[in-house]
């Protein structure tokens, strides 16, 4: 591997990354779901709940079968909108609180997060899930201190970076950290074109491929850098893509 500026920022994606796609798709999602009715019978009306409402279109929040069913169909077809992004970190919210959830994160993350945090590296979060649902997942996870949210700088959605298939949004990232130049920052993701959107913005960029993730299209290992463990960046002088 080439010579290259050190890293100074790595930037993480989560599901397929940090924690096993399952967990979200076969603990959050359903979790969410199975509490929904129940909330929404309780909570309607209550001031804490209204602002997580409202935020769905008038036709959806008008009622509390038109709001469960939308929920319902979106979750369905796996769409990352922010107001059913925001709902869903407020039903979890409940569930970590109880323990009734726990992510669990890939062996290598926990060691190596306080690895980077102690070499001066800076650790920042970008996912389709809330800020908030960002903060819950790492703030009750199967590590030893099990809240890992004092090891993160910032985080980032798609609210307040916009959608991670835009390069676009890894410049707004980037622009609200200027004194790291695009170059010093190495964003890791299962995704393929997340990675190339942060390609294009000048940062760095890895393919993290790990137990249960789809498999890669057979060029990627050619064009990209893949990783099956973030042990595999030691010494995090990651080559220019």
């Amino acid at each position: 591997m080439a010579a290259s500026t050190s890293v100074k920022v790595v930037l993480l994606d989560i599901e397929g990354t940090v924690c096993p796609i399952s967990f979200v798709k076969d603990v959050l999602f359903p979790y969410a779901l199975k509490v929904l009715p129940e909330t929404l019978k309780t909570q309607w009306d209550s001031p804490a709940f209204a602002k997580y409402r409202d935020a769905f279109p008038a036709e959806y929040s008008s009622s509390r079968d038109a709001l469960e069913a939308h929920v319902r169909d979106l979750v369905g077809k796996d769409v990352k909108i922010p107001y059913l992004k925001s709902l869903q970190g407020y039903l979890w919210e409940e569930g970590y609180a109880s323990g009734d959830l726990k992510a669990p994160l890939f062996p290598d993350v926990a060691a190596k997060l306080s690895e980077w945090r102690h070499r001066g590296i800076t650790i920042m979060i970008y996912s389709s899930g809330s800020v908030a649902a960002q903060k819950l997942l790492f703030g009750h996870t199967d590590a030893s201190p099990s809240d890992l949210t004092p090891q993160i700088s910032d985080w980032f959605d798609t609210v307040n970076a916009g959608l991670k298939t835009d390069t676009s949004s890894y410049e707004t990232i980037a622009s609200k950290h200027p004194e790291f130049p695009p170059a010093e920052w190495l964003f890791l993701s299962d995704n393929v074109k997340e990675v190339d959107a942060a390609i294009q913005a000048g940062m760095r960029s890895v393919v993290v491929q790990r137990p249960g993730n789809a498999p890669l299209p057979p060029d990627v290992p050619q064009r990209l850098k893949v990783i099956e463990t973030f042990d595999s960046l030691d010494d995090l002088s990651v080559s220019p893509n």
